[in-house]
């Protein structure tokens, strides 16, 4: 072994370096918004599930049992809450003990009216309560089959109001669901001054700073069709493209945009985010699923809110703003909190 290495080395063989690992560039990104004056609107809202359902019993009771917790998910059908049985029980026996006695008293004067010693009215009266007495069976019988509380969908559990052996009135929410399949929304209210700038469709980014200074893509998808009477703002919706770690409540700031936020004439971006510029030309790094690419766009004049662009980029696109200096095209980067 000593002989070959060392006529190896007489033949001036040299080592092979390790190939180079690829530094991850940490950045900061901004979402591509409209010029000023071109409708843009910047508001801040609540992410929630666009279902989420309020669960509560038919009748009054003692709660029994509550099966899930907060946070826990649940399929279709599964069991959430239950009263205790007992009242519901007894109101049902008595109910059906009062519609046999009501049915056989309608019976005994149907048949002696017909014998003529029982007026009409009297053989009605029998009948009406007959009937009534059937109807509280029916009703005592709701009251049992619903005394149990189960999730219509799948889904998870975002509120659980009461505690087993509390008193619960008629329709006060015990278990608050929302149904996962129906995605995540973002709420705002707008004012009536903006809200004429916004049309269903009209296209947003969200940035969740509890996630990451990712922005997320959005759509306008829901506009409600009165204010509110104590704010006098509107709510819109904001359906939000899937992504890991939405949960309801988290805080959201969306940049809308309103009517001629789409015209690409008419973007700015953070000056930090231009290199390389001569005269009317420059280029910015475009964020693109963990790596940037070089990107040319046409350079216009300062605006308040950066430099205006006039070609190259749309409303909505995601540049660097931070680190430029040390990227190149094609670069991999790791997106920081802003």
């Amino acid at each position: 072994m000593l002989a070959v290495m060392a006529a190896l080395a007489g033949c001036g063989a040299k080592p092979v370096a390790p190939p180079a690992v690829e530094t991850v560039v940490p950045v900061t990104l901004a979402v591509v918004a409209p010029a000023a004056g071109t409708g843009a609107i910047a508001v801040t809202g609540t992410v929630r599930l666009k279902r989420e359902t309020a669960l509560a019993f038919n009748t009054s009771g003692r709660l029994a049992a509550i099966t899930v917790l907060e946070g826990e998910t649940v399929r279709p059908g599964q069991m959430l809450a239950r009263l205790d049985p007992t009242g519901l029980d007894a109101a049902s026996r008595s109910a059906a003990a009062d519609a046999l006695r009501a049915r056989a008293d309608y019976a005994r004067l149907a048949k002696l009216g017909t014998q003529g010693w029982v007026t009409k009215s009297r053989v009605e009266g029998a009948q009406a309560a007959a009937t009534a007495a059937a109807a509280r069976v029916d009703q005592t019988g709701f009251d049992v089959r619903f005394g149990r509380i189960v999730a219509p969908v799948g889904g998870i559990v975002l509120r659980r109001a009461f505690e087993p052996g509390q008193m619960v009135a008629t329709g006060a929410p015990v278990v608050t669901i929302g149904e996962t399949a129906s995605g995540y929304v973002l709420r705002v209210p707008l004012s009536d001054a903006d809200l004429r700038r916004v049309r269903l469709g009209s296209g947003a980014a969200v940035t969740l700073a509890a996630l990451s200074a990712e922005p997320v893509p959005a759509t306008v998808t829901e506009i409600a069709g009165r204010g509110d009477d104590r704010t006098g703002t509107f709510q819109v919706e904001l359906r939000l493209a899937p992504r890991p770690g939405l949960r309801s409540g988290l805080i959201g700031n969306a940049v809308i945009h309103g009517s001629g936020g789409d015209d690409t004439s008419g973007v700015s971006v953070p000056a930090s985010a231009l290199f390389a510029a001569r005269a009317d030309e420059g280029f910015v790094y475009v964020y693109d699923r963990g790596v940037v690419h070089a990107r040319l766009v046409g350079v216009g004049t300062l605006t308040d809110g950066g430099i205006a662009v006039t070609r190259g980029l749309k409303v909505g696109d995601r540049i660097v703003v931070s680190g430029v200096d040390r990227l190149r095209d094609g670069a991999a980067v790791a997106v920081a909190a802003r």
